[in-house]
């Protein structure tokens, strides 16, 4: 009998760094899947990229929207919990993927461990320092499975008492499209999208729920830093979080500027196509702490988003202030590139696919046990 799998995806990145595990999965005989999507890909003012799933001829697609008048996130977690509860009893999944560290995940792990079906977490074992972080380690303590990018994340899941044989370490997904063959040509992506520059950096800037009361200013004063710039940017929306409309309502000023291209969503492919082709990426977004080094790109991080993440030598960080973000473009302008691949080399699909094709994958237990170590005393 075949096993299902259930990928739960909210956001046009996390389907990114699912996507090359769901092509795998979905091109094997041996499996079922079904792709559920939510959150971001259900929301016009994002492009709803619902569509690029489609796209990606995923037929076996199922949406439900969780978003509402309140978009905190704790109302975010209860609705994706609700709509995701009756499509988990329908369609009966023998496992259930998720990624990272949104609340819809949190929803997945929730909804998955309470049905006792099978939850595999991708990219546990992360540190931020943010709320983020809060919640990666939540869905971590849910899930019965640990996909993980690196060594250094399975030691830090040790340490939170998961078990070692329920760890397995094959880099980051997405590297697996990063470093493919078959990534659009930049003439194509500046064409669809309209991008009229020769030479641009990319900008994107999230909220940090932690600090929604500094939101605005820290999003003026990055836009003030690359006004001061003579470069040509293009801007992503930010996701979204509680605090984006404070974001938003700062980028719609650039409107009007010929040197920023603003574009609410882009493919992730093409995303990857102009994030190797950039001169540097600017912002608090994880593709320039994890993705930007891979291809060799010079990224000013700013703010406290992405603090506790590991450092590659190619991102610069700067407090959330116009003079020091001036000073972290300059030095990344002159910054020589060179590729990384601490976060992998392009064969995470694969590596989870010999996971999960093995009978004693399916055999490990859904009943979780915290693992003490052996040196843990108790006064």
């Amino acid at each position: 009998m075949r096993k299902k799998i259930l990928f739960l995806t909210g956001t046009r990145a996390d389907f990114g760094k699912l996507k090359p595990l769901i092509r795998s999965v979905s091109s094997d005989k041996t499996f079922e899947y079904v792709v559920v999507a939510t959150g971001m890909h259900l929301d016009d003012r994002y492009g709803r990229t619902e569509t690029e799933i489609k796209k990606s001829g995923f037929s076996n697609l199922i949406s439900f929207s969780n978003s509402g008048l309140d978009n905190s996130m704790d109302v975010t977690l209860a609705r994706t919990i609700t709509g995701l509860s009756p499509i988990v009893q329908q369609e009966a999944p023998d496992l259930l993927v998720i990624h990272g560290d949104r609340v819809e995940a949190l929803a997945g792990a929730i909804t998955g461990s309470l049905n006792n079906i099978l939850v595999a977490h991708i990219e546990g074992g992360e540190v931020s320092g943010t709320v983020d972080e809060s919640i990666r380690h939540a869905v971590s303590k849910l899930a019965h499975v640990h996909f993980v990018a690196n060594r250094e994340a399975k030691k830090l899941l040790i340490q939170l008492g998961e078990h070692p044989k329920t760890i397995f370490v094959i880099g980051a997904p997405e590297i697996d499209i990063m470093l493919s063959s078959s990534l659009p040509s930049l003439d194509e992506v500046q064409r669809y999208y309209q991008i009229p520059f020769a030479n641009f950096a990319l900008l994107i800037f999230h909220p940090v729920t932690t600090e929604m009361s500094d939101i605005k200013r820290q999003i003026q004063v990055v836009l003030e830093a690359a006004r001061d710039t003579s470069d040509n940017y293009v801007v992503v929306y930010p996701n979204n979080d509680h605090g984006s409309e404070l974001i938003l309502q700062e980028l719609m000023a650039l409107v009007t500027d010929s040197r920023f291209r603003l574009l609410p969503s882009i493919r992730f492919e093409a995303f990857q196509t102009l994030l190797k082709s950039a001169t540097y990426i600017l912002g608090n977004s994880s593709s320039g702490v994890r993705e930007a080094p891979v291809h060799g790109v010079p990224a000013v991080n700013i703010g406290s988003r992405q603090h506790r993440r590991v450092r590659d030598p190619l991102v610069i960080d700067s407090p959330p202030y116009i003079e020091p973000i001036k000073e972290a473009i300059i030095r990344a302008k002159s910054t020589a590139r060179r590729q990384s691949r601490r976060q992998g080399n392009g064969s995470s699909s694969n590596q989870f696919m010999s996971v999960v094709s093995s009978a004693e994958f399916w055999k490990l237990p859904i009943q979780k046990e915290i693992q003490l170590d052996h040196r843990t005393q108790l006064d």
